[in-house]
């Protein structure tokens, strides 16, 4: 996905989780952020970050805080962009036999014929990010939870950042669907380049890693995938390793 109008600024402070202060062409700014997530590791006063130039005159804030540099790499931090880049990615038919993932860990059955994906899907008492049909008579019924990560250190990716009760009932929902004949993903799109593996953040929320060990035993399907990232753009790109 591409951001409109991208300009680059420097982070000054976050006063909430919704607000930071950046300074951008020598005025200060306050922006919103696209990520309630803590992502203390990332802003630091005086990084660098991007923002996307909001098109609306009337808004409260006139930018959205989309990207910081981290050690000279650019890091994605825009909550909603990674279900916008899988989306696009679905739907491009990158999920195929052969650009599928060998034996991914859960079903070991990869994305294959998808016909049809629909966003925001009703399950349960949930949303979950994709619905998804495959094969040619479009029977075969996918469900796909996006999981957006933005927390590195030292070359290892875990999820999540703060605790997530949303998460867990999420995966629940899916354990349940793989009961019902779903076949059903949790796909981690890490934001980032340059990591040697993902792994739940059992020291921040051990109950996420519990539960997603859990529904992995139940069959549900779990994927990570890096993004190439630039001041205006996020795409998935390779297969991550995950070790639970």
């Amino acid at each position: 996905m591409k951001y409109a109008q991208i300009v680059q600024g420097r982070f000054l402070e976050r006063p909430n989780r919704f607000i930071a202060m950046a300074e951008i062409n020598g005025q200060i700014e306050k922006c919103h952020v696209k990520n309630t997530g803590r992502c203390r590791e990332l802003l630091i006063p005086g990084a660098a970050v991007w923002l996307e130039k909001s098109a609306n005159p009337n808004r409260k804030t006139a930018y959205d805080l989309v990207a910081v540099s981290k050690q000279g790499q650019i890091i994605n931090m825009d909550s909603q962009a990674p279900n916008q880049a899988v989306r696009e990615w679905l739907e491009q038919g990158m999920l195929s036999e052969e650009n599928s993932v060998p034996e991914p860990s859960g079903t070991g059955r990869p994305f294959s014929e998808i016909r049809h994906v629909k966003p925001e899907f009703r399950y349960g008492d949930s949303r979950i990010d994709f619905y998804a049909e495959a094969g040619r008579d479009r029977m075969h019924r996918i469900l796909i939870e996006v999981k957006g990560v933005t927390l590195e250190e030292e070359g290892i990716a875990r999820f999540p950042d703060a605790p997530t009760e949303r998460g867990i009932k999420h995966m629940l929902e899916l354990e349940r669907s793989v009961k019902e004949g779903y076949e059903a993903w949790i796909l981690f799109v890490i934001q980032m380049k340059g990591i040697q593996w993902l792994e739940p953040n059992d020291r921040t929320h051990p109950q996420f890693g519990e539960t997603l060990r859990r529904v992995k035993r139940a069959g549900v399907g779990i994927l990570a995938y890096d993004c190439l990232v630039t001041t205006n753009e996020i795409r998935l790109d390779q297969p991550v390793e995950i070790k639970l």
